[in-house]
């Protein structure tokens, strides 16, 4: 009886040990742009842009992160981040956008939509009582589209593609309580760049909740014969970390 009273309580610790390294990552807030230009097809389409010539909302924002963490040095994470933006407005110039046209002074509404799926690995390299940094890649998938009506004609293009791109953070520990978090996804090339970066502070509740507060920039774009598009924006993120 007493070696299954050890082999159980050994079990529940090894579980414990675990599972406490799983963790839960979620943000949440308000999203605005500040640029969003567009011009489909590439090549022959006319540019305008979703900002400058149509009125956008400010429009609520959520991201749920998974987060798995083994011996302190290895991360695997998986990223849920959905994001739609509205706009509405006329053109200030006649816009020829795929096989759709709308005349000058048209009444448009826009629909940007922009949502990510994420699987990311990363080596924290340095980990100690008040540094923590690390780098790795992580695979997305983007599930976008951008959809313009009137009520006169309406055309829409949609994308779904992979994009490997670099992962890393930072995170300064000022003392027991306060601290500071930069993070995010990053990457250029000849067929584009994408950026999605996080710099927040964060308050530590207790062992198990972290709180974070700050800002989050999402800038990138493509510039082909297929499509041109640009786009900078900004979430105002207020978010916490679990860890089980």
């Amino acid at each position: 009886m007493k070696h299954i009273t050890a082999v159980l309580i050994l079990a529940i610790i090894c579980a414990q040990n675990l599972f406490a390294q799983f963790s839960v990552d979620a943000e949440n807030g308000i999203v605005g742009t500040t640029y969003n230009n567009i011009r489909i097809p590439g090549d022959t389409g006319t540019r305008f842009s979703l900002t400058n010539e149509l009125e956008d909302d400010l429009s609520y924002f959520y991201r749920i992160r998974l987060n798995y963490t083994h011996n302190e040095k290895h991360f695997l994470s998986l990223l849920y981040a959905p994001l739609t933006i509205n706009s509405s407005g006329r053109f200030k110039k006649s816009v020829t956008y795929r096989d759709a046209y709308f005349p000058y002074g048209t009444d448009v509404d826009a629909t940007y939509t922009f949502n990510s799926y994420r699987l990311t690995y990363r080596y924290e390299w340095i980990r100690n009582d008040n540094y923590e940094f690390g780098i790795g890649l992580t695979a997305k998938i983007r599930d976008a589209e951008i959809l313009l009506k009137s009520d006169g004609d309406s055309a829409g293009k949609s994308n779904i593609g992979f994009v490997p791109i670099i992962n890393f953070r930072f995170f300064y520990r000022y003392n027991e309580l306060f601290g500071l978090l930069i993070e995010g996804d990053a990457l250029a090339a000849p067929q584009g760049r994408a950026e999605d970066v996080l710099g927040a502070l964060t308050w530590n509740y207790n062992n198990n909740l972290l709180l974070k507060a700050g800002y989050r920039i999402l800038e990138g774009g493509a510039d082909n014969d297929e499509v041109y598009t640009f786009s900078l924006i900004n979430y105002a993120v207020l978010g916490f970390i679990f860890t089980f």
